[in-house]
């Protein structure tokens, strides 16, 4: 492996995972953090709530968007041989990290569900397209995003399985899983408390 590269695609990788498309739409519509209303997070689900519909589909397309680009990008750079597989295993999870702690906001962003779609979008898009079937309809059962995303992220790495993805990828899908189900801790405890509110309910906005 090209350790000068993959570094760099690291550090780019981060750095575009963590543009706070949610805090910059607080801050230019309503001149708030954005992180201080809801939930505490950058993320669509925490716009929705506290700015609506519109800001809320613009920050989702624009975070899935940074994941698609980040694969992108990293697939470029590193080629199609083994080795870039494994250099785009660790631009996704640098781009993780970098949506759920960016740089710019003194390490407080978002849970990176969004970027973590379009990431799955750039390495392997029939299992995007699973992983959303198997959010949309948790959704649609429970009106609950975080049960959703909980659920979605921990079926991740099955799914890379079943669709007989590299290795690498399949990888990505258990250690981003983790990482998702871990930054929704808090919504866990409250899901197990009945307390997690849904969308729609009074009790969410």
């Amino acid at each position: 492996m090209n350790w000068p590269l993959a570094l760099g695609i690291w550090a780019a990788s981060y750095l575009v995972g963590s543009l706070p498309a949610g805090y910059l739409a607080g801050r230019r519509l309503k001149n708030i953090d954005i992180r201080e209303f809801g939930s505490g997070s950058t993320g669509a689900t925490n716009v929705l709530r506290t700015l609506g519909k519109g800001p809320a589909a613009a920050v989702l397309l624009f975070d899935v968007f940074k994941g698609f680009f980040t694969v992108w990008l990293a697939r470029t750079l590193a080629g199609s041989e083994e080795a870039g597989t494994w250099i785009v295993l660790g631009a996704g999870l640098a781009a993780i990290v970098g949506h759920s702690w960016p740089v710019w906001l003194a390490f407080r962003g978002g849970k990176s569900v969004a970027v973590s779609v379009g990431l799955l979008l750039g390495m392997h898009w029939p299992v995007a397209l699973t992983v959303a079937a198997i959010w949309g309809v948790c959704f649609a059962l429970t009106r609950i995003v975080s049960l959703a995303s909980v659920t979605a992220a921990a079926t991740t790495p099955l799914c890379f399985y079943l669709w007989g993805a590299p290795l690498p990828f399949t990888l990505f899908g258990l250690l981003g899983g983790i990482y998702v189900v871990w930054r929704h801790r808090g919504n866990i405890e409250r899901l197990l408390r009945g307390i997690e509110p849904k969308i729609g309910d009074p009790a969410a906005r």
